[in-house]
């Protein structure tokens, strides 16, 4: 990956730096290079299975100031280019802050809200479960989507399988070791960009680790205004998976949605979604805001953490709004 400046060209321009280009030939080999089916019972937590009660004793050992860092955005309800479903939030129960006379309320007055979100966006921070990506209609382990996904939601890899997770993460702060604000809306990271910031940050990528890649987007959006993540946005490139199949990590996420976009590959718009769900079993976080974990873990000297995620527990679901949250 070639370092670019803040000032480098942005979305939509012809240096988009997301290659090279992947051949869906090339890409359904590399689905057979890293897939996993049949390798765990039970099977529709994928991945997550090689997170054992011992590695989370290890993760949470490895706390030393106990600095805890939230990692979600907040809750989205403007709409924009990034948010083309906004989330909904408003007061169902105003108790007697809507009556000039408060005694007609009785003790306590009460105060509720509603929400609710098309959570699978740019704009909402979310786990995807397993059951959210099907690969020429096979889910994760070669169930046919069209079998156990209906209107009722999935009887195989729901989030409601994968409960509260807690592990090891480690932050791939790419704009820190390049020294740079951000990295441009359509610029790839392949596997050595991953070593490289292994070797600069000081930590290297275990076995069911959770591996987060921060590209700088929250300050990039912040500072410069939206744009739209589904035509341009920094992320993997496809030939960091292998990489990251090899380490044996459990949960990958990101700034963006971990994939490069515009996509490498032809005719796959998520070849990354493809490649960690559907073949390796690994779910994903998606929108997360690394910004405060960026200054944490720089202050810190070390860039892995404790990290803790607890999706909701809806039966059937392609997965959850989340607030994950890093302890150092």
């Amino acid at each position: 990956m070639t370092s670019k400046s803040a000032d480098a060209p942005g979305p939509g321009s012809a240096a988009t730096g997301n290659g090279p280009a992947v051949s869906r030939r090339e890409f359904d080999v590399l689905f057979e290079a890293v897939r996993t089916w049949g390798r765990w019972d039970p099977a529709d937590r994928g991945a997550w299975n090689r997170v054992s009660r011992d590695h989370v004793r290890r993760a949470t050992a490895g706390v030393r100031s106990g600095t805890v860092v939230p990692l979600a955005l907040p809750w989205n309800t403007s709409a924009g280019p990034d948010n083309r479903n906004p989330a909904l939030h408003h007061m169902t129960d105003l108790g007697d802050v809507a009556s000039a006379e408060s005694s007609t309320h009785p003790e306590p007055s009460t105060h509720k809200d509603f929400i609710a979100a098309d959570y699978h966006g740019k704009g909402i921070t979310h786990l995807d479960a397993l059951c959210h990506i099907a690969y020429r209609g096979q889910l994760y382990g070669g169930r046919t989507a069209r079998d156990v996904v209906g209107t009722a939601g999935a009887r195989f890899g729901a989030v409601s399988t994968l409960g509260p997770l807690v592990t090891r993460g480690v932050l791939l702060d790419l704009p820190a070791v390049l020294g740079i604000r951000w990295l441009e809306p359509g610029q790839a990271v392949h596997a050595p960009d991953i070593t490289a910031a292994e070797k600069a940050l000081d930590v290297t990528i275990g076995e069911g680790d959770a591996v987060l890649l921060r590209s700088g987007h929250v300050r990039r959006r912040t500072e410069l205004g939206a744009w739209d993540p589904d035509t341009a946005s920094a992320g993997f490139h496809v030939d960091a998976l292998p990489l990251l199949a090899e380490r044996g990590i459990a949960l990958l996420g990101g700034d963006g949605d971990s994939d490069v976009r515009p996509s490498p590959v032809e005719g796959v718009h998520s070849p990354v979604h493809a490649l960690a769900m559907a073949a390796m079993g690994v779910p994903l976080l998606d929108n997360l805001d690394l910004e405060a974990l960026s200054a944490a873990t720089a202050a810190a000297g070390r860039y892995e953490f404790l990290l803790v995620v607890a999706p909701l527990n809806v039966p059937g679901g392609t997965g959850s709004p989340v607030n994950p949250v890093a302890v150092l």
